[in-house]
């Protein structure tokens, strides 16, 4: 059973609103889609590939076909002449069944009477092994990773038209206000899109509890979220409308940045309600509603990179903190703790979060982060 906070009681921990918005949250469906719309979803289970690849030897370089056996002294100094006439064959061209190895063109001499080649070669040599690349019965995409071009050459070369993904489908409510809030309305949709999700929608209300309350009941979708009207202003009623609604798990998170986000449930879509300042939304998303669309779309546990600090982080108790940080000779460099600037948002390679029953780190100490970019 989900457990209910107040909106107006103490900041709920970070943990059990995570624990809140994750609870009973399955990955969705699997769905097929053209290898050019792959790219960058979180792939789903699918049959193996049952033929190894390549299935048979081919070249790996343009060259002459030849037996290693008939090479053997070969030499620039010494040419052999070849007792079986060697055959040309272009990369990726299957390998004659006679002929083990490859060599380059200008090692081989086809001008004269005789062929005469000019070095040695070992068998295997110039030639990629029939199930080099792939063993046979080996899955086509690795289910929970997000696909990248390698797999989708993998896919081509195995004969896919189509790979299954997980992709949530997610809406959008935008609680109108003034133009900082609408920067960061696209910097959410944006962050979405990167993370490989279907928009179903996106709406924008006006800011009064009414029309959020009507919003809410929009489209069916696997998550929802709502941007701007989280904080303690006259105008800010996403968190009202959420209470009335009967939406609302909590109001205020022990978090920083973000600690104004609003998470709830309608009925079984978790819902997230994103602070409309940039550096509050960034962190809110980072901590929320990253964690939720990984459980939506399947997708394996996000490996830290563990790197040494180049000098300390100091973080207030009682919070979870959210670091940027820049990678610099491998080393983490804090670029900002607990408010971010756009700058520090920009230049930022990775993130953490500092726990709440921690003042923070000393200089030197190996440290886990989330990467931002592809290292």
């Amino acid at each position: 059973m989900t457990r209910t906070f107040s909106s107006t009681g103490p900041l709920t921990l970070l943990e059990a609103a995570l624990d809140a918005l994750l609870h009973g949250v399955m990955p969705v469906t699997p769905r097929l889609v053209p290898l050019e719309q792959a790219l960058g979803y979180v792939a789903a289970g699918m049959p193996p590939v049952v033929p190894a690849q390549p299935v048979r030897d081919i070249a790996a370089i343009d060259g002459w076909a030849c037996r290693a056996l008939d090479l053997v002294g070969a030499s620039a100094y010494s040419p052999l002449v070849l007792p079986v006439a060697p055959i040309w064959v272009e990369t990726g061209e299957a390998m004659p069944e006679d002929r083990d190895c490859m060599l380059q063109a200008g090692l081989v001499d086809c001008s004269g009477p005789m062929i005469q080649a000019a070095a040695e070669a070992v068998p295997g040599q110039g030639v990629r092994r029939a199930g080099e690349d792939m063993a046979a019965a080996r899955p086509p995409m690795l289910e929970g990773k997000a696909i990248g071009v390698a797999d989708l050459l993998v896919a081509r070369k195995v004969g896919l038209s189509q790979l299954a993904i997980r992709s949530p489908r997610v809406r959008v409510i935008d609680v109108a206000a003034d133009s900082h809030e609408t920067f960061s309305m696209r910097l959410v949709v944006e962050s979405l899109s990167a993370s490989g999700v279907s928009i179903v929608g996106i709406e924008t209300v006006e800011r009064d509890a009414a029309s959020i309350i009507v919003a809410l009941d929009g489209e069916a979708c696997d998550f929802l979220l709502l941007i701007g009207g989280t904080g303690d202003g006259h105008a800010d009623v996403t968190a009202e409308a959420l209470a009335r609604r009967g939406v609302l798990i909590g109001h205020g998170i022990a978090l920083r940045p973000g600690g104004t986000t609003a998470i709830g449930r309608l009925g079984k879509t978790p819902v997230v309600a994103l602070a409309g300042s940039p550096h509050q939304a960034f962190a809110g998303f980072l901590a929320l509603v990253q964690p939720v669309l990984d459980r939506l779309s399947g997708r394996s546990e996000r490996p830290g990179i563990i790197l040494p600090l180049s000098r300390k982080i100091s973080s207030a108790v009682g919070l979870y903190e959210l670091v940027l940080l820049g990678k610099e000779r491998d080393m983490w460099t804090p670029l900002a703790v607990g408010d971010f600037s756009l700058d520090a948002m920009r230049l930022a390679d990775a993130w953490l979060a500092v726990p709440g029953d921690s003042e923070g780190y000393a200089a030197g100490t190996p440290v886990s982060a989330f990467p931002l970019r592809n290292f």
